[in-house]
């Protein structure tokens, strides 16, 4: 029995806390979501490293589309099931943490 099958992968922007590092929050996501929560890169923003995560909602949908990336053949997006299956959360080496849908 998959244990995330009824969790409620809702964030509630109020009750997240206010962080002093990356490493911090990113440990509370972990904490959170486990598994569940993917790093998917990093970028430099105006001097400041942001990391990218992939909080997945729907494993069954992401997983497929994410491993299409590795194949030559062309992926089609024929539905909007695959952009709702996860959340972008990207936390900067500050801690500052802006969610993406």
């Amino acid at each position: 029995m998959n244990v995330f099958m009824n969790q409620d992968f809702s964030i509630n922007h109020e009750q997240i806390p206010n962080f002093k590092s990356h490493e911090e929050a990113r440990t509370y996501f972990k904490n959170l979501y486990g598994d569940r929560f993917l790093l998917r890169g990093t970028d430099n923003r105006e001097g400041t490293k942001v990391t990218m995560y992939h909080l997945v909602k729907n494993p069954e949908v992401y997983q497929p589309y994410m491993e299409s990336f590795s194949h030559e053949v062309k992926h089609e997006i024929t539905n909007m099931d695959v952009f709702k299956s996860y959340n972008t959360i990207e936390i900067d080496e500050n801690g500052n943490v802006h969610f993406q849908s």
